[in-house]
Order: structure tokens, then C-alpha cells, then sequence
């Protein structure tokens, strides 16, 4: 099996383009949103149902992989496998835990600056006692970084070499370098004393994983360009690592949402044009016309199904808390005109109905609406940069979506 390789088929508007992913395990047409299966489940929604949601591929997460059952998912065959999923997969780095588990923890901080995020986004990954009693949950050196499991509090560590050797294992179709992801609120000498650490885990990330013939062979690999919410370390990273040998890249998370569109666009206009970009992490509606006009193939984001599990729903008019009053007689569909299955078989009645009594099956349903909204959105900017009409397309929308 070959890795995976990007194919472009037209450009749209800036650096906008459509585009096919080839993978050993099926195409990703691009744009694409990438569904995030962090314990090898897109939560509430069986692999079984990832077709008629417009599922295309997913990203398992390293971190929770690692300390859950690495043996069991390599016995399997790697992720795919044991999930059931014939398709393509991402796994990411578990660098992203080096910011919960450490910078983050107990701060109320997310990827994005305080006044963006809100407290429901907040990384929150431990029990306050179970953490005093093994001290600072992640510390980082130039080697790596040590932590103590969520689980139960055993000390573990991660290197670059190791976070790809567990790739190695997982299978994956795309897999990332280790990275460190920093606080948003972090200073600029911080952000380039880790950003350089980023690059030298992303060489020996690099080394490891081309070293393995097998693996390279079967697996790409993508570099992560680090720097905060600082431009001249963003374009430093970028011009960093595109001068490296990596098969695609991630672009990581602290950016500021009023910045993203400036930041994104000089970013990728420093990585190879022939290779796919990722943005990790980002993914609302408004997220996904910024991203692709500044040449972004893929996107991963939490967002659907968290939202979904909170009553949470995507709509063209924009998004709606199902759990409110005002939908207990609303019989129609939770967004009209919407063909998922959700919609065509349930109101917004019932729904509510099973937020109201606490019934499990109303965040699976609103999780099921909320990704097919964003694949299907994403299918719908893909073809409108086919048809030559992206800019029109995204107008249109935006001028009805409410955020």
C-alpha cells in the first residue's frame, strides 16, 4: 500500500481548492470535516451509521488510546479494525495532552484566548485530589514529557519516538508529529522556546517514523506548525518545517478566532502547495469558509457531538438549544430542509421530549444531525469551489447563519 497523497482538482478564490485525499484505505474528498473518535468512537454514533452521516474519515486520539488498550487495538489490526470502520483514519500526536495535562490543567484554559472560549471548553481532565497526590500532572523536558494517567495516576512518557512507535501501532492512514501545544495566554519568549522544542521533536518525530520502512511506507506522516498567537513564530514555524520531508501538515491550536483568517493564509502560503494541510481542532460553520479560503484541506472538531450532547443544534438560521421551552410543541424538523435521517424521522418535539427526561437517545440524535450539518457543509464548499461559486456560496450562508 502507498501513503497517502493529495490530488488537486481546481483552486478556487485565494487558496481555496478542491481536492482528493488518496489513502490505503479509501479517498478523502476534499474539503472534508473529519469526525474525532478520541477513545476509537465518535461518541454516540456507531461506525456502522458513518456513511449515512457523510462520515468520510476520523482522528483517534494517541493519548487515551495508549493508556486504555493499546494491545487490543494492535491485535485488531490498528484502529479502523477494531472500530469497525472500513475507511481512512488520523491519529493525532497525544502532544495535545502535554497542554491539558500540564500548562492547562486547573486554569480553565482552552486552545483559544479567555475571552473566545467559553467555560464549557475548558480543559478539565482530572480529579483534583488524584492530581496532588502525584504531584504536576504533566512536566516537560527537551526528552519529552512525563505524566500520570487520568486513569489511575501511574507515571507514563511520552518522547517523539514513542508517540510515533504507538502511532506505528494504531495504523493509522495519517499520523502527526509530537508537539507541544501551549497555553494561548503564554508569552511570546514562552511560545518560541516551545515552538523550537516543537521542531526538534518534529525532526526526531520524522527520523523515527522513515526509519520504520514498513510503516513509511503505509503511513504519512504530518509535521504540526507551533507559535501561539504570534504571526512571526506562525511564518517561522511554517518556513521551518516545509523545508522538512513531511508528507502533509497540521496547523495547531491557540489561535485567536479574530486572527485565524490572517494568521491561516500567511501560514499556508509558506507549506508546499502539492501538500495537504489539517487544521487541528477548529471546526464551527463560520470556521470552515476562513479555513478553506486559506487553503485548509481537512478540519477535526470536537464541537458536534459536544454540542449534541448538550442539546445543541446546528441549523442554517444557526444554532439552537433544543432542551429550551420553546420546542416542547415544535413538530417540525430539528432544521428544515435537512435530509438526514434525524430530521426526516423526529421533530423537535421529541427531541426535546428526550433532553427533558434525561433519555440517552437525544444526544445521539442531535450528535448524528450535528455531523452530518458540518460533512454535508463541507461536501456543499467543496462543490461550490468545483462549480466556481464558493464566494457566493459562503455569502449566502453566512448571511442567514447566526452564530
Amino acid at each position: 500500500m502507498s501513503k497517502s497523497k493529495l490530488a488537486i482538482l481546481h483552486r478556487g478564490p485565494g487558496l481555496a481548492r478542491a481536492g482528493v485525499l488518496h489513502t490505503p484505505h479509501g479517498d478523502i474528498q476534499t474539503p472534508a470535516f473529519v469526525a474525532v473518535s478520541t477513545k476509537a468512537d465518535v461518541k454516540g454514533v456507531p461506525a456502522t451509521r458513518f456513511g449515512e452521516l457523510g462520515i468520510q474519515t476520523i482522528i483517534a486520539n494517541t493519548y487515551h488510546l495508549y493508556l486504555s488498550g493499546l494491545e487490543a487495538i494492535e491485535k485488531a489490526g490498528g484502529v479502523a479494525k477494531f472500530m469497525g470502520f472500513n475507511g481512512p483514519t488520523m491519529t493525532d500526536s497525544g502532544g495535545f495532552q502535554v497542554f491539558s495535562l500540564g500548562a492547562g490543567f486547573g486554569k480553565k484554559l482552552s486552545k483559544f484566548l479567555p475571552e473566545q472560549a467559553s467555560p464549557e471548553e475548558a480543559i478539565s481532565v482530572y480529579d483534583e485530589e488524584l492530581a496532588t497526590s502525584h504531584g504536576k500532572l504533566a512536566i516537560i523536558d527537551e526528552e519529552g514529557v512525563s505524566f500520570t494517567s487520568h486513569l489511575d495516576g501511574s507515571l507514563h512518557r511520552f518522547t517523539p519516538e514513542r508517540s510515533i512507535e504507538i502511532q506505528h501501532q494504531l495504523g493509522a492512514d495519517i499520523i502527526f508529529a509530537f508537539d507541544e501545544c501551549t497555553s494561548p495566554t503564554a508569552d511570546h519568549a514562552y511560545q518560541k522556546e516551545a515552538m523550537d522544542r516543537t521542531h526538534r521533536w518534529a525532526d526526531r518525530s520524522l527520523k523515527a517514523h522513515r526509519q520504520n520502512i514498513e510503516k513509511d511506507s503505509e503511513q504519512a506522516l504530518y509535521g504540526i506548525v507551533q507559535g501561539g498567537r504570534f504571526e512571526d513564530l506562525r511564518l517561522e514555524s511554517a518556513q521551518y518545517l516545509a523545508a522538512k520531508d513531511f508528507d502533509g501538515y497540521g496547523i495547531g491550536g491557540s489561535f485567536s478566532k479574530d486572527d485565524i483568517l490572517g494568521i491561516l493564509d500567511k501560514v499556508n502560503r509558506e507549506l508546499p502547495e502539492d501538500k495537504p494541510r489539517h487544521l487541528l481542532g477548529i471546526g464551527e460553520p463560520e470556521d470552515l469558509f476562513i479555513g478553506v479560503a486559506a487553503g485548509v484541506d481537512t478540519f477535526d472538531c470536537v464541537l458536534p457531538t459536544r454540542n449534541g450532547r448538550t442539546g445543541g443544534i446546528y441549523t442554517k438560521r444557526g444554532k439552537i438549544q433544543i432542551p429550551n421551552a420553546g420546542y416542547q410543541y415544535d413538530f417540525g424538523p430539528l432544521d428544515e430542509g435537512c435530509e438526514c435521517s434525524v430530521c426526516q424521522n423526529h421533530t423537535r418535539a421529541y427531541v426535546h421530549h428526550l433532553f427533558r427526561t434525561h433519555e440517552m437517545l437525544g444526544p445521539i440524535l442531535a450528535s448524528m444531525h450535528n455531523l452530518y450539518f458540518l460533512t454535508t457543509l463541507t461536501k456543499n464548499i467543496r462543490e461550490s469551489i468545483l462549480k466556481g461559486n464558493f464566494e457566493v456560496f459562503r455569502d449566502d450562508f453566512l448571511s442567514k447563519y447566526k452564530k
